[in-house]
């Protein structure tokens, strides 16, 4: 399989030329192990080798030896191994020295000494359309975030298409497949988490209906503000199975460490208003394929329930929003208030330059969807901190332009790092 560039390359040679050992983090079968081949010269496979469990228990430093950069991918089969990429980093005192991939963070009670001076972090996503070649980049977000962006006029892509990406996913081993072949691979996906990957990272045997009940749960409740409660609510009415609330904190927390889960923070802006801010993160699937999978949707059935494609939709465009937002050094919020005033997205920059989105699947929704954005940024307290560099609507099908009020409609198929 070819294969294709991706945005973090930038990311991952500055932080290699700054530090001994570069970390590339992300979900099983996102593509990290490809992209960190493109620029080591030696490696071993810590999960495939059949000679690691021998050496892990003799010389492990032997694992370490070879051209540099080197690769020791999924590391975390053998936690320990991070302390001897630690020390032999100290004792080369040179940069460039190692690239360790994994798909899975360690548990709580593996004692990890910091890497603090010695490795730097590359968190990588799914494949996002720009990588794909299915947005033409036109609009950036560095633009976005500076308020300098230039005029612009793109088209938009159909429902069909749209509906196909919800479905396939960003991932690099269903490029070239059709949507029924993928729809197929990734109910596999599931199933390997559901019966495998949980009980494994979690060290004890988890019951995979529990399991899939809990996916399914987040995947209807996609993009929103859904609590632990609620979660335990929703699993009894629609699945009819009894999860506890200390049992669905422990499954959530091995999604996360599985980097499936993705949890958006709540923005705490200097507002005006006297509601208060919520603070709830809104929940994600890492890829809206898996929620899809998770529920068992194919193309079909997601047309005929266009509210739930939205709300993945949005899922998809917070994705896409949050891969953008790290190559421009920012990160992605939500703002929700107590008097009912929602904004999607909140992307901000670490020096605090910020710009809001509100994201509609169709174009039926882009005057409310600007009315928020307009509540929003009035209400914001000046004397304290700046209004947003730029507000901003994400559509699916519809065309990217700027509208006469100075907010920017910006297809998904338009938007680029």
């Amino acid at each position: 399989m070819k294969y294709v560039k991706r945005i973090i390359e930038a990311d991952l040679l500055e932080k290699l030329s700054a530090s001994g050992a570069v970390l590339i983090k992300g979900p099983k079968s996102c593509g990290k192990t490809a992209t960190a081949r493109q620029f080591v010269k030696s490696q071993v496979e810590m999960d495939r080798d059949k000679q690691v469990p021998y050496i892990m228990a003799t010389d492990p430093q032997l694992l370490l030896r070879g051209d540099t950069p080197r690769l020791i991918d999924e590391w975390q089969e053998y936690p320990e191994i991070w302390n001897y990429v630690r020390h032999e980093v100290d004792d080369r005192n040179t940069k460039g020295q190692f690239i360790l991939t994994g798909s899975a963070n360690p548990g709580d009670d593996i004692r990890l000494h910091s890497g603090a001076g010695r490795f730097t972090v590359v968190q990588m996503d799914t494949m996002t359309w720009q990588e794909l070649g299915y947005s033409t980049g036109t609009v950036k977000m560095s633009g976005l975030l500076t308020g300098h962006v230039p005029d612009f006029n793109d088209n938009g892509v159909s429902l069909d298409f749209i509906t196909d990406r919800l479905l396939t996913g960003g991932w690099p081993a269903l490029l070239n497949e059709n949507t029924g072949n993928a729809v197929r691979m990734n109910s596999g996906y599931i199933d390997l988490l559901c019966e495998v990957d949980i009980s494994r990272v979690a060290g004890v045997k988890r019951d995979p209906l529990k399991v899939r009940s809990l996916l399914r749960s987040l995947a209807r409740n996609t993009a929103t503000l859904v609590d632990n409660r609620t979660l335990e609510l929703d699993i009894k009415a629609s699945d009819r199975n009894e999860l506890s609330r200390n049992t669905i904190t422990g499954y959530l927390g091995v999604l996360s460490r599985l980097m499936i889960l993705y949890e958006q923070p709540a923005f705490n802006p200097h507002i005006r208003s006297s509601a208060s801010l919520r603070k709830s993160p809104k929940r994600h699937l890492c890829d809206t394929s898996l929620a899809a999978a998770a529920l068992g949707l194919d193309k079909e059935s997601l047309m005929k329930d266009l509210e739930y494609a939205g709300f993945l939709f949005e899922s998809l465009a917070t994705h896409e929003l949050n891969v953008y937002a790290k190559a421009n050094d920012a990160t992605v919020f939500h703002y929700n208030d107590s008097y009912g005033l929602e904004i999607d997205a909140i992307v901000q920059k670490r020096n605090g330059d910020y710009a809001a989105f509100e994201i509609k699947l169709g174009v039926g929704f882009i005057d409310e969807a600007a009315d928020n954005l307009k509540k929003f940024a009035e209400n914001i307290h000046t004397a304290r901190m700046d209004l947003p560099k730029s507000l901003n609507i994400i559509t699916g099908t519809g065309m990217s332009h700027r509208r006469p009020d100075g907010i920017n409609v910006i297809s998904l198929a338009s938007l680029g790092i």
